[in-house]
Protein backbone atom coordinates (compact mmCIF):
# COMPACT_ATOMS: atom_id res chain seq x y z
CA UNK A 1 0.00 0.00 0.00
CA UNK A 2 1.06 3.43 -0.74
CA UNK A 3 -0.53 5.65 1.89
CA UNK A 4 -0.52 9.52 2.48
CA UNK A 5 -2.34 12.22 4.05
CA UNK A 6 -3.85 15.41 1.93
CA UNK A 7 -5.55 18.52 2.30
CA UNK A 8 -4.31 21.70 3.90
CA UNK A 9 -2.01 22.12 6.30
CA UNK A 10 -3.32 21.05 9.88
CA UNK A 11 -6.71 19.53 8.22
CA UNK A 12 -5.17 16.65 6.43
CA UNK A 13 -7.04 13.75 5.56
CA UNK A 14 -5.89 10.35 5.12
CA UNK A 15 -6.02 8.38 2.25
CA UNK A 16 -4.12 6.43 -0.40
CA UNK A 17 -2.90 5.82 -4.12
CA UNK A 18 -4.15 3.02 -5.59
CA UNK A 19 -2.46 0.53 -8.71
CA UNK A 20 -3.46 3.32 -11.21
CA UNK A 21 -1.93 6.35 -9.38
CA UNK A 22 -4.89 7.57 -8.81
CA UNK A 23 -5.42 9.11 -4.99
CA UNK A 24 -8.22 7.66 -2.57
CA UNK A 25 -9.82 9.10 0.06
CA UNK A 26 -9.71 6.41 3.42
CA UNK A 27 -11.40 8.87 5.37
CA UNK A 28 -14.28 6.62 5.93
CA UNK A 29 -12.57 3.75 7.29
CA UNK A 30 -10.09 5.95 9.62
CA UNK A 31 -9.50 9.13 10.84
CA UNK A 32 -5.98 9.56 9.88
CA UNK A 33 -2.37 8.03 9.08
CA UNK A 34 -1.23 7.05 12.77
CA UNK A 35 1.48 4.31 14.55
CA UNK A 36 -1.34 2.53 15.92
CA UNK A 37 -2.18 1.52 11.87
CA UNK A 38 1.46 0.81 11.31
CA UNK A 39 1.04 -2.85 12.88
CA UNK A 40 -0.99 -5.90 13.51
CA UNK A 41 -4.18 -5.32 13.12
CA UNK A 42 -3.82 -1.98 11.85
CA UNK A 43 -2.13 -2.73 8.35
CA UNK A 44 -4.64 -6.18 7.99
CA UNK A 45 -7.86 -3.90 8.31
CA UNK A 46 -6.27 -1.61 5.73
CA UNK A 47 -5.13 -4.27 3.01
CA UNK A 48 -9.06 -5.72 3.56
CA UNK A 49 -10.29 -2.40 2.34
CA UNK A 50 -12.16 -2.95 -1.46
CA UNK A 51 -10.00 -0.23 -2.78
CA UNK A 52 -12.52 0.65 -5.86
CA UNK A 53 -15.25 1.28 -3.74
CA UNK A 54 -13.11 4.20 -1.86
CA UNK A 55 -14.19 7.58 -2.83
CA UNK A 56 -11.68 9.26 -5.61
CA UNK A 57 -10.12 12.78 -4.61
CA UNK A 58 -10.22 15.08 -7.30
CA UNK A 59 -7.86 17.81 -8.64
CA UNK A 60 -4.43 18.04 -7.23
CA UNK A 61 -4.21 18.40 -3.22
CA UNK A 62 -1.64 19.47 -0.87
CA UNK A 63 -0.17 16.47 0.41
CA UNK A 64 1.03 16.52 3.90
CA UNK A 65 3.53 13.99 6.23
CA UNK A 66 2.33 10.40 5.01
CA UNK A 67 1.63 9.86 9.01
CA UNK A 68 1.27 11.70 11.91
CA UNK A 69 1.81 11.57 15.30
CA UNK A 70 5.13 10.46 15.29
CA UNK A 71 7.72 10.77 18.33
CA UNK A 72 10.99 10.49 17.16
CA UNK A 73 12.85 11.75 14.44
CA UNK A 74 15.89 9.97 13.84
CA UNK A 75 19.03 10.53 11.50
CA UNK A 76 22.22 8.50 10.66
CA UNK A 77 24.88 10.79 9.35
CA UNK A 78 27.76 9.80 6.62
CA UNK A 79 26.08 6.59 5.98
CA UNK A 80 27.08 6.67 1.91
CA UNK A 81 31.37 6.07 1.24
CA UNK A 82 30.90 8.46 -1.52
CA UNK A 83 29.55 11.30 1.00
CA UNK A 84 31.83 10.57 3.21
CA UNK A 85 34.66 10.94 0.77
CA UNK A 86 33.61 14.23 -0.62
CA UNK A 87 32.71 15.72 3.14
CA UNK A 88 36.78 15.23 3.73
CA UNK A 89 35.44 12.59 6.84
CA UNK A 90 36.26 8.85 7.29
CA UNK A 91 33.74 5.92 7.45
CA UNK A 92 32.07 5.96 10.65
CA UNK A 93 32.84 2.54 12.25
CA UNK A 94 29.75 2.77 13.71
CA UNK A 95 26.28 4.39 12.50
CA UNK A 96 26.87 8.50 13.20
CA UNK A 97 23.20 9.04 15.41
CA UNK A 98 21.52 12.73 15.71
CA UNK A 99 17.94 13.53 15.85
CA UNK A 100 15.84 15.98 13.68
CA UNK A 101 13.16 18.27 15.72
CA UNK A 102 9.61 16.50 15.16
CA UNK A 103 8.70 20.08 14.60
CA UNK A 104 10.69 20.40 11.36
CA UNK A 105 7.88 17.64 9.82
CA UNK A 106 7.11 19.31 6.28
CA UNK A 107 4.63 18.06 3.57
CA UNK A 108 6.54 16.77 0.47
CA UNK A 109 6.03 19.70 -1.81
CA UNK A 110 5.94 22.50 0.65
CA UNK A 111 8.12 25.58 0.92
CA UNK A 112 11.83 25.19 2.29
CA UNK A 113 13.06 27.57 4.49
CA UNK A 114 16.05 29.28 5.18
CA UNK A 115 16.51 30.04 8.71
CA UNK A 116 17.44 33.85 9.98
CA UNK A 117 21.19 34.40 9.92
CA UNK A 118 21.98 30.75 7.49
CA UNK A 119 24.63 31.32 4.99
CA UNK A 120 24.88 27.37 3.93
CA UNK A 121 21.55 25.95 4.07
CA UNK A 122 21.90 22.17 1.89
CA UNK A 123 20.26 19.58 0.10
CA UNK A 124 20.05 15.62 1.03
CA UNK A 125 17.84 13.39 -0.49
CA UNK A 126 17.60 9.95 2.41
CA UNK A 127 15.82 6.71 2.39
CA UNK A 128 13.53 7.06 5.60
CA UNK A 129 12.43 4.30 7.62
CA UNK A 130 8.81 4.07 9.53
CA UNK A 131 9.39 1.85 12.37
CA UNK A 132 5.61 -0.20 12.59
CA UNK A 133 6.17 -2.10 16.15
CA UNK A 134 8.36 -1.77 19.28
CA UNK A 135 11.99 -2.76 18.94
CA UNK A 136 14.08 -2.69 21.67
CA UNK A 137 17.47 -4.55 21.34
CA UNK A 138 16.24 -6.51 18.28
CA UNK A 139 18.86 -8.81 16.34
CA UNK A 140 19.85 -7.47 12.91
CA UNK A 141 17.88 -10.92 11.48
CA UNK A 142 14.68 -9.57 13.06
CA UNK A 143 14.79 -6.15 12.65
CA UNK A 144 13.15 -5.77 9.07
CA UNK A 145 10.04 -7.09 11.21
CA UNK A 146 9.68 -4.09 12.84
CA UNK A 147 9.47 -1.84 9.64
CA UNK A 148 6.05 -0.52 8.65
CA UNK A 149 7.46 1.00 5.45
CA UNK A 150 9.60 3.41 4.17
CA UNK A 151 9.47 6.84 2.96
CA UNK A 152 11.16 9.74 0.88
CA UNK A 153 13.07 12.21 2.98
CA UNK A 154 15.01 15.46 1.97
CA UNK A 155 16.89 15.81 4.88
CA UNK A 156 17.92 19.48 4.83
CA UNK A 157 20.46 21.01 6.71
CA UNK A 158 22.47 24.13 7.96
CA UNK A 159 25.71 23.56 7.89
CA UNK A 160 27.58 26.27 9.20
CA UNK A 161 24.92 25.66 12.23
CA UNK A 162 25.75 22.20 12.24
CA UNK A 163 29.72 21.88 12.46
CA UNK A 164 30.69 25.33 13.29
CA UNK A 165 28.41 26.45 16.38
CA UNK A 166 29.66 23.88 18.50
CA UNK A 167 27.62 20.93 20.24
CA UNK A 168 26.09 18.08 18.24
CA UNK A 169 24.63 17.76 14.88
CA UNK A 170 21.06 19.24 15.81
CA UNK A 171 20.54 22.70 16.10
CA UNK A 172 21.55 22.45 11.68
CA UNK A 173 19.00 19.43 11.16
CA UNK A 174 16.10 20.38 12.69
CA UNK A 175 14.77 23.97 11.64
CA UNK A 176 11.74 24.48 10.66
CA UNK A 177 10.69 23.14 7.07
CA UNK A 178 13.94 21.03 7.50
CA UNK A 179 12.12 17.55 7.54
CA UNK A 180 10.22 17.00 3.69
CA UNK A 181 8.59 13.96 3.94
CA UNK A 182 6.76 11.87 1.13
CA UNK A 183 4.58 11.67 -1.14
CA UNK A 184 3.65 8.22 0.58
CA UNK A 185 4.52 5.65 3.14
CA UNK A 186 5.19 2.64 0.76
CA UNK A 187 4.30 -0.72 3.28
CA UNK A 188 7.66 -2.73 3.43
CA UNK A 189 5.44 -5.55 1.46
CA UNK A 190 6.37 -3.43 -1.71
CA UNK A 191 9.42 -2.37 -1.72
CA UNK A 192 11.44 -5.79 -3.09
CA UNK A 193 14.77 -4.68 -2.13
CA UNK A 194 15.16 -1.86 0.43
CA UNK A 195 19.30 -1.84 -0.22
CA UNK A 196 19.08 -1.47 -4.46
CA UNK A 197 16.79 1.64 -4.51
CA UNK A 198 18.05 4.59 -6.93
CA UNK A 199 17.95 8.18 -5.88
CA UNK A 200 18.57 11.17 -7.12
CA UNK A 201 17.83 14.88 -6.68
CA UNK A 202 18.18 18.30 -8.59
CA UNK A 203 18.53 21.70 -7.97
CA UNK A 204 16.86 23.96 -10.47
CA UNK A 205 16.45 21.71 -13.25
CA UNK A 206 20.58 20.53 -12.77
CA UNK A 207 21.19 16.46 -11.80
CA UNK A 208 23.19 17.44 -8.12
CA UNK A 209 22.98 13.72 -6.17
CA UNK A 210 22.71 10.33 -8.28
CA UNK A 211 22.93 7.37 -5.65
CA UNK A 212 21.29 3.86 -4.52
CA UNK A 213 21.12 2.44 -1.64
CA UNK A 214 23.38 -0.12 -2.33
CA UNK A 215 25.94 1.60 -1.00
CA UNK A 216 24.84 2.42 2.14
CA UNK A 217 27.53 1.70 4.78
CA UNK A 218 25.09 0.20 7.77
CA UNK A 219 21.68 -0.71 5.73
CA UNK A 220 18.38 -0.72 6.70
CA UNK A 221 18.05 -3.75 9.46
CA UNK A 222 21.68 -3.03 10.66
CA UNK A 223 20.70 0.67 11.63
CA UNK A 224 17.16 -0.38 13.06
CA UNK A 225 19.43 -3.09 15.28
CA UNK A 226 21.96 -0.37 16.08
CA UNK A 227 19.60 2.41 16.81
CA UNK A 228 17.18 0.07 19.61
CA UNK A 229 20.16 -0.53 21.30
CA UNK A 230 20.30 3.43 22.56
CA UNK A 231 16.37 3.82 22.76
CA UNK A 232 13.07 1.84 21.63
CA UNK A 233 12.13 2.77 18.74
CA UNK A 234 8.39 2.75 18.65
CA UNK A 235 5.59 2.88 16.04
CA UNK A 236 5.30 5.79 13.83
CA UNK A 237 9.41 6.26 14.50
CA UNK A 238 11.20 7.80 11.65
CA UNK A 239 14.96 7.02 10.77
CA UNK A 240 16.45 8.92 7.95
CA UNK A 241 19.49 6.74 6.79
CA UNK A 242 21.99 9.07 5.13
CA UNK A 243 22.59 10.48 1.48
CA UNK A 244 24.83 9.94 -1.42
CA UNK A 245 27.27 12.46 -3.00
CA UNK A 246 26.46 15.63 -4.30
CA UNK A 247 25.36 17.73 -1.62
CA UNK A 248 25.93 22.03 -1.73
CA UNK A 249 29.04 20.88 0.74
CA UNK A 250 30.67 19.09 -1.61
CA UNK A 251 30.98 20.73 -4.62
CA UNK A 252 34.00 21.61 -6.77
CA UNK A 253 36.12 23.74 -7.01
CA UNK A 254 33.79 25.47 -4.23
CA UNK A 255 30.59 24.23 -2.11
CA UNK A 256 27.29 26.66 -3.07
CA UNK A 257 24.22 25.92 -0.96
CA UNK A 258 20.67 27.10 -1.58
CA UNK A 259 18.77 30.38 -2.06
CA UNK A 260 15.21 31.94 -2.28
CA UNK A 261 13.60 31.01 -5.57
CA UNK A 262 15.61 27.64 -5.85
CA UNK A 263 14.05 24.09 -6.73
CA UNK A 264 14.57 20.77 -5.39
CA UNK A 265 12.85 17.86 -6.83
CA UNK A 266 14.27 14.21 -6.26
CA UNK A 267 13.29 10.91 -5.77
CA UNK A 268 13.64 7.59 -4.89
CA UNK A 269 12.69 4.44 -6.89
CA UNK A 270 9.16 3.35 -6.05
CA UNK A 271 8.85 5.78 -3.20
CA UNK A 272 7.41 8.78 -5.81
CA UNK A 273 9.10 12.15 -6.08
CA UNK A 274 8.58 15.83 -4.23
CA UNK A 275 9.04 19.45 -5.16
CA UNK A 276 10.16 22.44 -2.81
CA UNK A 277 10.50 26.11 -3.68
CA UNK A 278 13.04 27.50 -0.95
CA UNK A 279 11.82 30.84 0.52
CA UNK A 280 13.52 33.57 2.51
CA UNK A 281 12.92 33.02 6.80
CA UNK A 282 9.72 34.56 7.98
CA UNK A 283 8.73 35.29 11.59
CA UNK A 284 5.32 34.22 11.19
CA UNK A 285 3.10 31.03 10.21
CA UNK A 286 6.71 28.82 9.75
CA UNK A 287 6.15 25.96 12.19
CA UNK A 288 5.64 22.47 11.46
CA UNK A 289 3.30 21.45 8.56
CA UNK A 290 2.54 17.66 9.11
Amino acid sequence: MKLLRYGPKGHEKPGLLDGQGVLRDLSGHVADITPDLLHGEGLARLRRIAVDSLPVVEGDPRLGVPLSGSRKFIAIGLNFADHAAESGLPEPDEPVVFMKAISCLNGPNDEVMIPRGSEKTDWEVELGIVIGKPASYVEEADALDHVAGYVLINDVSERAFQTERGGTWDKGKGCDTFGPVGPWLVTADEVADVQNLDMWLDLNGKRMQTGNTRTMIFGVAEIVAYVSQFMTLEPGDLITTGTPPGVGLGQKPAPFYLKPGDVMRLGIEGLGEQQQTVVAWRAAGAGAGQ
